[in-house]
């Protein structure tokens, strides 16, 4: 729904609240027109029902407004003596309609200095649930979301079984465009199962009604853009899937509800990105990593025979799975970091190590047209918003797919003519940032090298800090938890510290410090 289309659907929800209301709001000893004016009329009613003004505001988040209005109805009727069960269910089954009902139907008695507390024991609860998961659920969109590391795509910086916290407010919180979806939750319900969201993934559908509530793409300001080499959560923009690894339609989601992924950021807008034999060039030089980042490549191990234990290749060389054997005298090592390629070099039986360096062509490298596969490839620009590119034979695989589905243009090609939104051009001008995510562990990493540029619309946030990781592999319970790895910070200088200890002594010294001064009350009482 585009913006001019959400304020009018605004202005009409106004409309039918101060027919519903207007006579209430007398009751109240307000005026009748303050019942249809925008925002304003919130503001009052929150006055009505003696509820503090910053209500208002959640009225207008979207996810949160969800759990806001229910409440609303509810709170108001029982400012006007409706308060049994009946009236309570009947507000919220009708959306509200039922107080419309009351407005014309009933003459009420306003009750000003009602008590606000609960009637019963179960609406306390109800009331406690709902605050607790509108408090949640702004914490989750707009400042911290926790969030898993479910591959091995940054292998030795990030491990499978991390569990991080995602800044929102770093590079600025982007706004839900999905407004009718549960709250905490992604695209889908646990045990349920199905969407979490209202929205019509058929793709020939996408007029749908349920589509017309998605919202305009907004992000608040942050402190901070996105840099090179940053570590970044966004939404896959290729994703169509339902359940991964299932054969099934094309599954439409709105932006907000795609996948997240997490990649290292190695292009950002305005840069150009080019590959040579695995190494990445970054505006013609070879972009360095920070000291924390581990890079791994395949590599194939001349072997003599000699049994190698697998376990000592594991644990004591840090590589992520045992060697394959691929011949009767060579062995392939898929995720070797350089320090541990330098170290199985000295290993009995290993005669020598040769990086493995794709050559041929492959069909599903990003934009599908060139000679290029996962270790060779580019230059590609980057697209840095309000910069303009020329459009011809050569450009057009790079940059259509953005101007279509990221930028909603149509593009049509009529012999030697580009046409968009039905005008020739030979150029485009972007609309919106883009960034080039790839992964360290780069022969086991689906990147920005098989579906192109990330859009800014798409970013999500920044990984900040490890509170836990769990290796689901390992032996014993104390074992599946890498100590190590609790609480320390995903960016920084240096190898990475665990907070752990610190949080134990500040949480020992909390605790000692409420019972004494639970105790000194006690005596004192």
């Amino acid at each position: 729904m585009e913006t001019s289309s959400w304020i009018i659907f605004i202005l009409i929800i106004q409309v039918i609240h101060g027919l519903s209301t207007w006579k209430l709001y007398q009751k109240a000893g307000r005026k009748a027109w303050e019942a249809f004016v925008p925002i304003y009329n919130a503001i009052v009613l929150m006055k009505i029902i003696n509820r503090p003004t910053w209500w208002t505001l959640l009225l207008f988040i979207p996810i949160i407004n969800l759990f806001m209005f229910p409440i609303v109805w509810i709170e108001t009727l029982r400012t006007f003596g409706k308060k049994t069960t009946l009236d309570m269910v009947l507000g919220v089954v009708t959306f509200g309609l039922y107080i419309a009902y009351v407005n014309y139907t009933q003459n009420v008695t306003y009750y000003a200095n009602r008590d606000t507390k609960a009637p019963n024991k179960a609406m306390e609860t109800i009331g406690s649930l709902a605050f607790a998961i509108i408090v949640a659920t702004f914490v989750h969109t707009y400042f911290i979301q926790p969030f898993t590391i479910p591959t091995s795509s940054l292998e030795k910086t990030l491990l499978v079984g991390d569990f991080l916290f995602v800044s929102k407010y770093n590079y600025g919180a982007r706004t839900p465009m999905t407004t009718v979806a549960a709250p905490m939750v992604h695209d889908t319900i646990p045990f349920l199962h199905t969407k979490s969201y209202l929205y019509n993934d058929n793709e020939n559908e996408k007029d749908s009604w349920k589509n017309k509530f998605q919202l305009p793409y907004f992000r608040l300001p942050g402190y901070q853009k996105i840099e090179r080499n940053d570590i970044v959560v966004f939404n896959w923009p290729a994703d169509t899937v339902r359940q991964f690894f299932t054969k099934e339609r094309k599954y439409i989601k709105p932006i907000d509800k795609k996948s997240n992924y997490v990649k290292r950021c190695v292009g950002i807008p305005g840069d150009t990105i080019e590959i040579k034999n695995s190494i990445l060039y970054s505006n013609g030089k070879p972009l360095i990593l920070p000291e924390r980042a581990k890079p791994q490549f395949s590599y194939k191990a001349v072997w003599d025979g000699t049994p190698i234990n697998t376990d000592y290749l594991v644990q004591e060389l840090q590589i992520t799975d045992p060697a394959g054997q691929i011949a009767t005298d060579t062995l392939l090592f898929t995720a070797l970091s350089n320090e541990a390629a330098e170290r199985l070099k000295n290993v009995p039986g290993i005669k020598k190590l040769i990086p493995v360096i794709a050559t041929e062509k492959e069909a599903t490298i990003f934009p599908y047209n060139q000679n290029w596969n996962v270790d060779n490839l580019g230059p590609i620009y980057i697209p840095e918003k309000g910069k303009t590119v020329e459009l011809n034979d050569e450009t057009l695989p790079f940059y259509k797919k953005l101007i279509t589905d990221y930028e909603h243009h149509t593009l049509d090609v009529k012999g030697n003519e580009i046409l968009i939104d039905g005008k020739p051009t030979t150029t485009y001008t972007f609309g919106q940032d883009y960034y080039w995510m790839m992964g360290d562990n780069r022969h086991r990493s689906e990147d920005s090298r098989y579906w192109g540029f990330v859009p800014e619309d798409h970013i999500v946030g920044k990984p900040i800090f490890i509170w836990m990781s769990w290796d689901s592999n390992a032996k014993g319970i104390a074992n599946k938890i890498r100590w190590n790895r609790l609480f320390t910070t995903v960016s920084g200088d240096g190898q990475p510290k665990s907070y752990f200890l610190y949080f134990l002594v500040a949480l020992a010294i909390y605790f000692g410090f409420d019972y004494f001064r639970k105790k000194k009350k006690k005596d004192n009482a």
